[in-house]
């Protein structure tokens, strides 16, 4: 504020600004991003999401998309204007029951103006109306819809959403969501959480589908195609509903052999990680042509190439690991990514030492001696890799040794402590790195700083001191029996 003296003939025009409410008075538009710096204008500020309603009907043949999102909201600021990330084209936007007018700007921005100002605090019921054909929309010279023979999908990481639904569209604002999506008799639509119902008339078949646990954006998904949908329940009574493109191929039998003992894993990775954080459980094969998989909450996406050379639980094993760290605790930012994918393929070395092809351990340290110390895979700092490293090998190799390096330091008791309690507190939120230095700290009762500066913060292989401190290729390195298998799934996130 910039104090400045009044004159006398002022004083009329000031006693009608006194007049304003303090409210309206500090009325600004929703920032048109949330504040990440990784990407400045990815999700919004102003206003928070509780819950997204999509109503969408889906014709593969055209890979037309129309419908009506609905969502519940609250508003953090007082507000004149807000934004949603969205591409499609918009025929009408209601805000509180009162038509809205709206306005696209910069790559994925709708610019929504309410009838009447909003102030802090203020429930929102934002109604959006749209259609729009998805693999015909770029933002940032991209296209993250994906096409298929038989219909479409959406599962992007970090972004994917606009592609398909109106959406505040970053991690930091979790909401609940009800699919409904009317498709073609003959194509089924797969998507997060719980089936509710469906039924068909006049040609057309209504999916219902309720994730009922907060979700980010990017975690959920849109899968439209002709399947192959099994059905069961996990030991521990979670229902699992897998879907396989019915245009596989050869590669039929390795997907199957693989996503059907998703009960199986995601039992053993709640003995490490705590009870699984849904009421749902499955993965979905689509026929695309992409490398990578995703960890969409409760049902991953895997890509048909997943599987080439034929089944690979561990890659499995890298998406359900990511329900508990990435999806029931989400990252702060994205430069946190690292809580994501390290932990996740450290899952992979823990499996490796369940399957009796090489122990944590011991793929730890062929990590370390197998790569020269001039690799620039030791340039990427894991604890924040930059936009353009985030889904680098190191994130993941480099990312697990850190965690082989903290449970050589701390001792195991403390190690699987944390790894059970840190998604136990922050359950269903956001976390960071400094959070997660800061609760080992807590829990193993030893000054971390130093080690996880080491491994994950300095941009060069940490020295054979270091290594020694941490227990890290003490002896001769022979490649472990699991290896090719971990290394299958390098790409699971390569976009």
């Amino acid at each position: 504020m910039h104090r400045r003296i009044m004159a006398p003939g002022a004083l009329a025009a000031a006693s009608l600004m006194l007049a304003i409410p303090a409210s309206a008075a500090s009325l600004s538009p929703g920032a048109p991003g949330i504040g990440d710096p990784y990407y400045p204008a990815y999700g919004n500020g102003g206003y928070d999401v509780s819950h997204y309603d999509l109503r969408l009907k889906y014709q593969p043949a055209t890979d037309e998309l129309a419908g009506t999102a609905t969502l519940l909201a609250k508003t953090t600021q007082d507000l004149s204007r807000f934004n949603l990330d969205f591409l499609l084209d918009v025929s009408e936007v209601r805000v509180n029951g009162a038509k809205a007018s709206f306005a696209t700007s910069g790559e994925h921005e709708l610019e929504i103006t309410p009838k009447k100002a909003l102030a802090k605090g203020t429930p929102l019921t934002v109604v959006v109306r749209y259609r729009g054909v998805p693999s015909t929309k770029e933002a940032y010279g991209f296209n993250a819809w994906l096409r298929t023979s038989d219909g479409g999908v959406a599962a992007g990481e970090p972004e994917g959403a606009w592609w398909w639904f109106p959406s505040n569209d970053h991690p930091l604002d979790k909401a609940t969501y009800d699919v409904s999506v009317q498709v073609p008799d003959g194509t089924q639509f797969i998507s997060n959480g719980t089936l509710q119902s469906t039924s068909s008339r006049a040609g057309w078949t209504r999916y219902n589908w309720r994730s009922n646990k907060p979700q980010a954006t990017y975690l959920a998904t849109f899968a439209a195609g002709r399947f192959d949908v099994t059905t069961g329940t996990s030991e521990s009574g979670i229902p699992v509903i897998n879907a396989y493109s019915k245009d596989l191929g050869d590669r039929a039998g390795a997907a199957r052999a693989s996503i059907e003992r998703t009960g199986e894993i995601a039992d053993w990775l709640s003995e490490y990680f705590g009870p699984y954080p849904y009421n749902a459980l499955g993965g979905y094969v689509p026929n695309t042509n992409t490398g990578y998989a995703l960890e969409t909450q409760t049902r991953p996406f895997y890509s048909p190439s997943n599987f080439a050379n034929g089944s690979n639980t561990s890659v499995v094993v890298h998406e359900l690991a990511h329900q508990w760290w990435g999806d029931l605790v989400s990252v702060k930012k994205w430069k946190d990514i690292w809580i994501n994918e390290g932990f996740a393929r450290y899952a992979q070395w823990l499996w490796s030492e369940r399957e009796g092809e090489g122990t944590a351990q011991e793929i730890a340290d062929y990590v370390y001696a197998s790569r020269s110390a001039d690799d620039a895979f030791w340039t990427v700092k894991p604890g924040d890799p930059g936009p353009e490293n985030q889904f680098h090998i190191a994130v993941y190799d480099r990312g697990a040794l850190a965690l082989q390096a903290l449970r050589n330091e701390i001792g195991d008791d403390a190690f699987f402590a944390i790894l059970k309690g840190w998604p136990a507190k922050y359950a269903y939120g956001n976390a960071s790195v400094a959070d997660f230095v800061r609760y080992a700290e807590e829990v193993s009762g030893k000054p971390l700083a130093a080690l996880f500066d080491t491994w994950l913060f300095q941009p060069s292989k940490p020295g054979a001191p270091a290594a020694r401190s941490a227990s890290i290729a003490k002896s001769a390195v022979e490649q472990p029996k699991s290896w090719k298998k971990i290394a299958a799934t390098n790409e699971v996130h390569g976009h």
